[in-house]
């Protein structure tokens, strides 16, 4: 197994992109916090686990309150004694264009997909130093490289968790941490549920493989950045896309 008694914390892990990397891990061998803000998405899923035999726990936070962030990582060493791997995958959007978008809308998701990595990315990577060894890996956006009407915000935010994950590739990497990102483009989650069918039928379309991505698409690089196959990676962004944006 890739993963065999490896420990992870995955953010957003209750649902979607995350809860597939959650089940992923587990399958590989690993010891899994699904850390979440919905206890009902995050229960739900580590029952759904534990059934399975897998050795998994449930930790509510709010990314943006470092003191809950705090909590969470002393949660997993207390339990596990040590944490191996972070996935950064919690992550909203509000969308609006430039002239309507409000205060609100904008800091919120600046909080949570910009602060909330930072604030998830420092407490673990203080641990990490200790163990000589661990990967962060952050989830951006196509959106981050390439833009987005209507998504200001959003754009924003996954475009600085690229130059985060840059940053600290360089400062981690001679620690024995290794930090990536994933870009993923238009997966069928709850979020592109909020796109209309005709718009997400052009962007098939325009997609070389003629599909929208699958969270397992994205989790089974969330998988391969944290196995010993990618012992070599450092400070890279992956695109998961289907050569959306070639």
């Amino acid at each position: 197994m890739r993963l065999k008694d490896k420990v992870a914390i995955i953010t957003g892990g209750g649902s979607g992109i995350g809860k597939e990397g959650a089940v992923l891990y587990c399958k590989e061998g690993a010891k899994v916090v699904v850390a979440d803000f919905s206890e009902e998405n995050g229960q739900k899923t580590v029952a759904e686990l534990k059934d399975a035999g897998f050795e998994v726990s449930f930790f509510k936070v709010n990314v943006v309150d470092g003191k809950q962030v705090k909590e969470m990582v002393d949660f997993t060493i207390e339990k596990y004694g040590r944490v191996d791997v972070l996935v950064n995958n919690a992550g909203i959007t509000q969308d609006s264009m430039l002239l309507k978008m409000t205060d609100e809308q904008f800091d919120r998701v600046i909080d949570i997909n910009l602060k909330g990595v930072f604030n998830c990315s420092r407490e673990v990577a203080a641990k990490m130093i200790e163990q000589g060894s661990g990967r962060i890996i952050n989830t951006s956006s196509v959106v981050g490289v390439y833009g987005n009407v209507g998504q200001t915000n959003y754009a924003a935010t996954k475009a600085g968790v690229i130059g985060m994950t840059k940053s600290w590739a360089k400062e981690l990497g001679p620690k024995g941490i290794t930090v990536n990102a994933v870009a993923p483009g238009y997966i069928q989650t709850e979020m592109t549920k909020k796109i209309p069918e005709k718009l997400l039928e052009m962007i098939k379309e325009k997609t070389p493989l003629k599909r929208l991505g699958q969270p397992l698409d994205v989790a089974k690089v969330y998988l391969f950045l944290a196995s010993s196959e990618a012992d070599f990676l450092n400070g890279t962004v992956v695109n998961v896309d289907g050569g959306l944006v070639l």
